[in-house]
């Protein structure tokens, strides 16, 4: 086996993440199937025994860490999203190890490459403490990458390779219904109620629609960005708003088309198209071809669905890289 370095496997547009979540059968699959995914290695890292065995590894005395090692492209997935997917398949309470797998090796920590990981890692990190989530200290490390061994062949895609068993473990041990207990519909819930105003969660969860004139920004014209409430992914700029005379905030076109989804709503006796936010499956509003020119569209969108980020906040609250398009026309 030899290591895997940075040097050596990234090529251009692309980027590695290192996480280590308890056994790394598990770990795979959760990121595997995602956009913007290359591939994902089992591995051992974060000791000082070079090319370690399974064995060695689990005797505790190479210092390793089960890790995986992720190939990513971040224009397509970007770090943030890997975090918070990482979050969703650990218990980050937990000092000993990960649910019937315990001792160092199978503890949990977050390897990063470079600082701008590492801030976002602390910054996510924070934002679990302060979620309510978990009455228990979150517990996960985080500490810089150092280098990566695979494991063993048999090791490599074992859900796929042993998809039987790999079942059996990963229920048995006890992460399944940890995930379903944390991260579930029914907990996602409780910790958006009490998250959200109720005219947001209204919106939000029950397609509702505030009323018109009298929400948060549907006159605001400073510059910025608006992102989900929920999710705080970027969906809409200040340089596609426009006056529609709805009484809602409308926009020409959203920030990234990927991250909106459009549905067709049939309810209270019309046909619309209904706009929803991909990463939290949020109701947003409707879309409309009552637009202005070019492109003639309308995203009529409810302010309790967004917050605003103002132009002069956004590098400061993480959203720093779109500062470019207000300095184009300045």
């Amino acid at each position: 086996m030899e290591s895997v370095r940075n040097e050596n496997i990234v090529e251009q547009g692309q980027e590695l993440a290192t996480f280590a979540g308890g056994c790394f059968w598990c770990m795979v699959s959760p990121f595997e199937e995602m956009p913007g995914i290359i591939r994902v290695v089992s591995g051992y890292t974060g000791g000082h025994k070079e090319n370690p065995t399974y064995e060695e590894v689990c005797s505790e005395t190479t210092g390793h860490y089960e890790a995986v090692q992720i190939t990513y492209n971040p224009d397509v997935f970007p770090y943030d999203k890997l975090l918070e997917l990482y979050w969703q398949q650990i218990d980050p309470t937990d000092p000993g190890g990960q649910f019937h797998d315990r001792g160092q090796s199978y503890q949990t920590v977050i390897f990063y490459h470079n600082e701008e990981q590492k801030q976002k890692a602390e910054a996510s990190k924070k934002s679990l403490e302060e979620s309510g989530r978990f009455s228990q200290p979150i517990v996960t490390k985080i500490l810089p990458a150092s280098p990566f061994y695979p494991a063993e062949e048999y090791h490599q895609a074992y859900h796929r390779k042993n998809p039987l068993h790999y079942r059996m473990y990963r229920k048995g041990s006890g992460r399944e219904a940890f995930i379903e207990e944390n991260w579930g519909q029914k907990r996602n819930k409780e910790l958006l109620k009490k998250k959200l105003t109720p005219m947001q969660y209204e919106v939000t969860q029950n397609n509702g629609t505030e009323p018109p004139f009298r929400n948060e920004y549907w006159d605001n014209k400073r510059e910025g960005i608006y992102v989900d409430i929920v999710s705080g992914e970027p969906l809409f700029s200040s340089r596609d708003k426009f006056d529609s005379g709805c009484g809602w905030p409308s926009f020409t076109r959203p920030l990234h088309d990927e991250r909106i989804e459009e549905k067709q709503d049939y309810s209270h006796f019309m046909v619309r198209t209904e706009v929803r936010s991909k990463g939290s499956d949020s109701h947003l509003g409707h879309v409309f071809d009552d637009g202005p020119a070019p492109a003639g569209l309308r995203y009529c969108i409810n302010s309790a669905a967004l917050r605003f980020i103002p132009k002069e906040d956004m590098e400061k609250e993480g959203y720093g890289r779109y500062l470019a398009m207000f300095e184009k026309n300045e």
